[in-house]
């Protein structure tokens, strides 16, 4: 309880600082528009290397972006949590904040997170506000299984990583995301030349 009541007043005694530089005067210099781009899937749906891919494409046309990929994020920012679904949750929540950050930078800003539960991805689309595009990497789980690149699902199949998004914990698909890709239907190029054109069709390049 003594935590809790710390933890309260110490909130209460944190206010949010406007600084000189606004995310208007970042637009000018920088002739365009940040968005946050989040994409979300199964493990081995895609979602890392069409995210890869179109940010090559965003530097290759001269416009700022960065790339918050779940694993790297799990490295350092979150290499204190776990897989609970409690710990997710935190995970998604300070992806989310740093993202914001990034956003009022004036970044294109590009999420590659499993991000199973819809909820925190509308906590996260609400923190973002109307600049956060949803990214669904719909891909059938046999194929991300048949992929498999780090070996997941089959240790998952025995038993030896507990709540594995997909076999022992959920994964609930968004209903309404910005775009939705099938990458065992459509080539990368392809899925960055959809991206592309629904930035450009936002005002955001």
């Amino acid at each position: 309880m003594a935590e809790k009541q710390k933890e309260d007043a110490t909130t209460e005694n944190v206010v949010w600082h406007a600084t000189s530089v606004n995310r208007d005067a970042r637009i000018r210099v920088l002739g365009q528009k940040s968005a946050v781009l989040w994409f979300t899937g199964l493990s081995g749906s895609g979602k890392s290397t069409i995210a890869n891919a179109l940010e090559l494409r965003l530097n290759e046309t001269g416009k700022l972006s960065y790339l918050l990929d779940g694993d790297n994020v799990r490295l350092g920012l979150s290499s204190d949590l776990g897989f609970s679904e409690t710990d997710r949750k935190e995970n998604n929540r300070r992806v989310a904040h740093v993202a914001k950050l990034l956003w009022d930078a004036n970044v294109l800003t590009l999420v590659s997170f499993i991000s199973p539960f819809r909820h925190e991805r509308e906590v996260s689309r609400n923190l973002i506000g109307p600049d956060f595009l949803e990214i669904f990497v719909d891909t059938p789980m046999d194929v991300c299984e048949s992929r498999d690149p780090k070996g997941l699902y089959v240790k998952a199949r025995k038993g030896e990583i507990a709540q594995f998004t997909g076999i022992s914990s959920p994964y609930e698909a968004p209903e309404n995301p910005e775009i939705t890709l099938h990458s065992d239907k459509e080539s990368v190029r392809e899925s960055v030349d959809r991206i592309m054109g629904l930035l450009a069709a936002r005002g955001y390049l």
